[in-house]
């Protein structure tokens, strides 16, 4: 959870001529798979797709990680570029200890990953719906680790299997004391 300060501005509306005042307000937010969903619903398009996302798209998403209740739409147009920075570095935070080592080459995934095939996995890895409201680096990294955790163990080559075998039958000799 972050909570930002946006310091009160004048804003002037072109369509009406006017002099909008926007309050000191503190917004409280929460990066989740609940928030990106919201925010996939509206743009119709995957939050973790590759590329730039417009200013519309990226205040939108502020917009849906907002947990502060009755936020006047305008203190969204004062974000500072401090606050722009700071929810941002949020965003970014893994917020956990665990890391993966992916030094191996590997395919990367074309597919587009949205917040339904993000539930998906959830139901698959029986996670509760409750943790749609984690920190969404937070639950990717979960998934990750059941993803590893559930996969099936690889099985040892020829050559490794004969190595283990020659193994036990030297041990067996030894302990029968037997020529083989």
């Amino acid at each position: 959870m972050l909570k930002i300060k946006v310091r009160g501005t004048e804003l002037f509306d072109e369509a009406t001529s006017r002099v909008i005042t926007t309050p000191d307000t503190v917004l409280t937010l929460e990066h989740s798979l609940l928030s990106v969903s919201r925010w996939e619903s509206k743009w119709h398009k995957s939050f973790l797709k590759e590329g730039l996302k417009s200013d519309a798209e990226s205040i939108d998403y502020v917009r849906c990680m907002t947990i502060t209740q009755n936020v006047d739409e305008n203190v969204y147009l004062s974000l500072s570029m401090e606050n722009i920075a700071e929810i941002r570095k949020y965003i970014d935070d893994p917020m956990t200890a665990t890391t993966f080592n992916d030094s191996g080459v590997g395919k990367k995934n074309r597919r587009a990953i949205t917040s339904e095939l993000i539930y998906y996995w959830m139901t698959v890895y029986n996670i509760p719906f409750s943790c749609e409201k984690w920190n969404f680096n937070r639950l990717l990294v979960l998934i990750r680790v059941c993803s590893i955790e559930s996969a099936p163990k690889k099985k040892m080559s020829k050559a490794n299997i004969m190595k283990q075998n020659a193994m036990l039958n030297e041990q067996r000799k030894k302990r029968l004391n037997t020529m083989g």
